[in-house]
């Protein structure tokens, strides 16, 4: 469908890509891939025609359509919603007008046999056809499904747009885009503005209806389970992974490692030329060789290696202080703008050191309740920040609040205070802004690096509750992975809003979802919401559990289901449900269970304490500068955070399981 050849782009002295040739198929479904400023949106740009490169084609076929999704762009605010996506089908009502003209004709002639007569009838028919195929007059259906995919509801289809946030007007240039069905849809990072629920039916579109897609994105569950294609920029290059992302990231691991040994081997050729060179520079019985080794030198076309990896960076945030017991805590809470009601009855507490993530729909008040915790805006009920909490704030737009004059060193520099001023340098390279990067003005950032920076001056200030409103938008996947290690070892509470399902996997241990004006709490991780939420209410969970008792106990004596029930969860738990009391037999099974779980959780416990006392002890010698930079202290650290997480894990699980054991007595 496109064909790309030789393109080279060059900004200044180093070209941004260069030579990159590849193709893209029908039902290609490609992810673009690279670090923040490697080129990607640049990419799709010319891919589009939006700009044009410094050499090299792109060959489009004439009936080929493009669409093409940008990270940011102008919005029109004088329609309604519905108006603006019926913009999608402006060529299906022009094709209308045209028929409607052509019916009149024919309707008003009489020349039955004439040669024009018959030209018309069969024009006609052709576009008759062609209307009929893109969908007639059945599209208002279909921009009502889309609008409705993508999160909005009916009563919303007549409202202005210019009501609308920047990030829910984003979603009606998406929904145009994906009702005018092109054949190769560009998107650049279409999740930033999508919640989890808009962006699990985006990935079913795509997989199902899109014809070629290529995307940037850095939600890796998103791409892993839409692309089949990875295209990566790297050192210049365009390198083509006919596979899905996960995938790629093995095979990619695998490429560094041969290019880092035919890298080593290039270098000590070299080596060895110059040391003979050398040796023998002013031999004149050896001048031939050496200006024959000296060709030999010039011919040879040094080996780049792919930029370096970062997933084994290891940050982490300054150690916190002990808080209250209770950072936070919920009691009646509600917040109105004018007449509507953004949420009421929000009841909940935040225990110290946890994890929990903020989920919903856009416009459910994610970021509302996170105004209302830090005191930005007013509402009624009683919301109590515990004893000596320090907290420290991510805000949603907070990337575009930098001054966009300053360096990034100079942006660093500004907030940095005491000791930690003679470390801007390894901190902003630990961030991948060392050397001459950290002498760039903001204004010439990514999205991403401006992301970066604004998660560096975060990580100046010592605190103890984090709150992060969307931290991974514009961050590339191992940033987001450095990120994320980082938060699992702080020691202090957490409360992430986000909707990047890979992000928050094995992250968060409980999940409040906000909708309806209401605030539900979910323990567990976010993909056990999301199983959760396949059920749509508990009714229909018993009904289900129920119908399973039936279909065990048919067939199966009285003592065989009793075995059953003490031998797994499922029986158990028909043994519960049932109106009979357990048997003997079975309360002692389950006793059994209970006072085995008991003693794992007190050997976990055991191993808990030992880690985090060592970990005290880590804390208080790497914070010497004389210990810094010891690397059998620093791995000894990061294997220690690894051990107390799968601990803690396993805590989690253990408990959960004493829990519902326990239940199965009362």
């Amino acid at each position: 469908m496109l064909s790309i050849d030789n393109l080279t782009v060059e900004f200044g002295v180093k070209p941004l890509f260069r030579n990159a040739s590849f193709v893209i198929n029908d039902r290609d479904r490609i992810a673009l891939v690279g670090k923040n400023g490697a080129g990607k949106s640049t990419m799709l740009k010319i891919l589009c025609g939006k700009q044009q490169p410094t050499s090299g084609n792109v060959s489009v076929p004439t009936d080929t359509t493009i669409g093409y999704l940008p990270q940011v762009m102008i919005l029109q605010d004088d329609t309604t919603v519905r108006e603006e996506a019926r913009k999608a089908f402006a060529g299906n009502t022009e094709l209308k007008e045209k028929i409607d003209r052509m019916q009149e004709e024919l309707s008003t002639r009489t020349d039955y046999e004439s040669e024009s007569y018959l030209a018309l009838v069969e024009k006609f028919t052709h576009e008759h056809e062609r209307y009929m195929m893109l969908g007639a007059d059945g599209y208002e259906a279909e921009i009502e499904r889309t609008l409705t995919g993508l999160g909005f509801q009916r009563s919303d289809f007549e409202r202005p747009t210019s009501e609308f946030s920047g990030g829910w007007r984003m979603r009606i240039e998406l929904a145009k885009i994906l009702l005018q069905k092109p054949d190769v849809l560009l998107l650049d990072e279409p999740t930033n503005h999508l919640d989890i629920e808009s962006i699990q039916w985006l990935e079913q579109f795509l997989a199902q209806s899109a014809k070629a897609v290529v995307m940037v994105s850095h939600d890796r569950a998103f791409i892993n389970n839409v692309t089949n294609r990875t295209l990566e920029i790297s050192c210049g290059n365009v390198i083509d992974y006919k596979v899905k992302y996960d995938e790629y990231v093995v095979l990619r691991k695998e490429r560094r490692e041969q290019q880092i040994r035919a890298y080593e081997n290039q270098q000590k050729e070299i080596a060895d030329i110059k040391a003979f060179v050398e040796r023998f520079r002013y031999q004149a019985t050896k001048a031939i060789q050496v200006q024959q080794r000296l060709k030999q030198l010039e011919k040879i076309v040094p080996i780049e290696i792919d930029e370096v990896d970062t997933s084994a960076l290891r940050l982490k945030f300054p150690p916190a202080e002990r808080s209250g017991d209770y950072p936070v805590i919920c009691d009646e809470v509600r917040k109105d703008y004018g007449a509507h009601t953004v949420f009421d009855h929000v009841n909940f507490t935040i225990k110290r050191g946890e994890k929990v993530a903020f989920v919903g729909k856009n416009g459910e008040g994610k970021s509302t309740l996170v105004k209302c915790i830090m005191g930005e805006i007013p509402f009624t009920g009683n919301l109590k920040i515990g004893h000596n909490i320090q907290i420290g704030y991510f805000a949603q737009n907070q990337a575009q609040l930098l001054d966009e004059s300053l360096t990034v060193f100079q942006t660093i520099d500004n907030v940095a205070k005491g000791e930690i001023r003679l470390k801007i340098r390894d901190i902003l390279g630990a961030f991948m802004f060392g050397g001459e990067a950290s002498d760039k003005k903001v204004k010439v950032l990514s999205g991403g690096e401006r992301s970066r920076l604004a998660m560096i001056k975060l990580l100046l200030e010592p605190v103890n509750l984090l709150i992060l409103d969307e931290p991974t938008n514009h961050l590339d996947m191992q940033s987001k992975d450095v990120l994320k290690d980082a938060i699992k070892a702080f020691n202090g509470t957490v409360i992430v809003v986000s909707h990047d399902r890979e992000f928050l996997d094995g992250l968060v241990e409980k999940v409040y979802e906000f909708g309806g004006g209401k605030v539900k709490e979910h323990l567990g991780g976010i993909y056990d919401f999301l199983q959760s939420k396949k059920i749509e209410s508990l009714d229909e969970l018993n009904g289900r559990q129920n119908a399973e008792c039936r279909m065990q106990n048919q067939g199966h004596p009285d003592k065989k289901n009793k075995e059953q029930g003490v031998a797994n969860n499922n029986s158990a738990s028909c043994i519960q449900n049932s109106a009979l009391p357990l048997s003997y037999e079975a309360r002692k099974e389950i006793q059994k269970r209970i006072n085995k779980i008991e003693k794992q959780l007190a050997v976990c416990e055991g191993n808990i304490e030992k880690l985090e006392s060592r970990q005290a002890e880590l804390d208080e010698i790497l914070m010497d500068p004389a210990h810094a930079s010891d690397m059998k202290l620093v791995n000894e650290y990061t294997e220690l955070q690894e051990k107390l997480s799968k601990e803690m894990e396993q805590w989690e699980e253990l408990a959960m399981q004493l829990e519902e054991w326990k239940e199965k007595l009362n």
